[in-house]
């Protein structure tokens, strides 16, 4: 794991998700284990791989040939042995890259930053509780992804995969897809599971959801987690600005006090008609403001989570 990959597990967030064990552990595990348990659990005879004994394992799984010649206990694990198969999906595309502290001198995360940091959280929760998790970036298409599995060491992995944008040039990037994006990955996930997407949905706002119904019609849970900078919810914006299309090649020069009651008005349209649709889609839902503690915002989105299956 490289250094830089580290700046996406940000302390604060892991400090406060580990937390959530002592103040809150039905929220972790109730969320992340027991309410995804694959119903199959236990009728799978194929092997995906060892992990090292845990005290609670039943003992009839250790693998006493390993043991044998590493003197180390290991389990064997099934595919539909695991708790939960989490797949992560983050929008990578040029409207993820707006950095308000390189715009307006402000020191927070930008967008995509923001996105990346919730998925090497949810990835760090989850396989510390022994769950499969896989990882994709996209834009108009899959970029780069890893499968789902299980080793604690496998997030070395997820954070190469959340890096690769920030090492491509500029002509790779390319404005939203959803619909391809989202209808190559139901292609090519192997078994149902939890897919959580996490994106400003700017871009193609039309393949949003029909993009997300391939995936529920392959027996997915799905979950969006909707990130927008605190400047793209408040507008704050005075004096004579200069806006610049990060999808497209367009610019408007305007004095944005004039603009933003219908802006605001937009917006909230917007965000109202993307609530609908993904409660009739039996998609989970939650808003993340950029500007705003990020464990504050997992800490939501998995309290929601648990709540559902109470």
């Amino acid at each position: 794991m490289t250094h830089d990959s580290r700046r996406f597990l940000h302390p604060e967030a892991i400090a406060r998700i580990a937390r959530l064990e002592l103040r809150a552990r039905a929220v972790v595990e109730g969320t992340l284990a027991g309410l995804h348990k694959s119903p199959y659990k236990g009728q799978s005879v194929e092997f995906l791989q060892h992990r090292e004994y845990v005290r609670g394992d039943d003992p009839r799984r250790v693998d006493w040939k390993v043991w044998g010649r590493q003197d180390r206990l290991y389990v064997k694990e099934f595919e539909e042995e695991t708790n939960l198969r989490l797949t992560l999906v983050v929008d990578c595309s040029p409207s993820m890259d707006y950095r308000p502290d390189a715009v307006r001198g402000r020191q927070r995360l930008g967008k995509y930053d923001c996105a990346a940091t919730l998925a090497a959280s949810l990835a760090w929760l989850a396989l510390s509780h022994g769950d499969a998790v896989g990882c994709a970036v996209f834009d108009d298409h899959v970029r780069a992804a890893v499968p789902a599995r299980t080793k604690r060491s496998h997030l070395a992995s997820v954070l190469e995969v959340l890096e690769w944008p920030t090492h491509r040039g500029a002509d790779t990037r390319h404005p939203t897809a959803f619909l391809p994006a989202f209808r190559g990955l139901a292609e090519t996930l192997p078994r149902r599971g939890l897919v959580v997407v996490i994106s400003d949905l700017l871009g193609d706002r039309g393949g949003i959801f029909p993009g997300l119904r391939f995936l529920r019609m392959r027996g997915h849970d799905l979950a969006l987690l909707h990130v927008l900078d605190d400047d793209e919810l408040d507008f704050p914006f005075d004096g004579p600005t200069r806006f610049e299309g990060l999808e497209m090649a367009a610019q408007v020069s305007c004095n944005p006090r004039a603009f933003r009651a219908g802006y605001l008005e937009a917006l909230e349209s917007f965000l109202a008609d993307v609530r609908q649709q993904a409660a009739a889609l039996r998609c989970d839902y939650e808003l993340v403001r950029a500007g705003e503690p990020l464990a504050a915002a997992l800490v939501k989105f998995l309290s929601r989570r648990a709540s559902l299956a109470v």
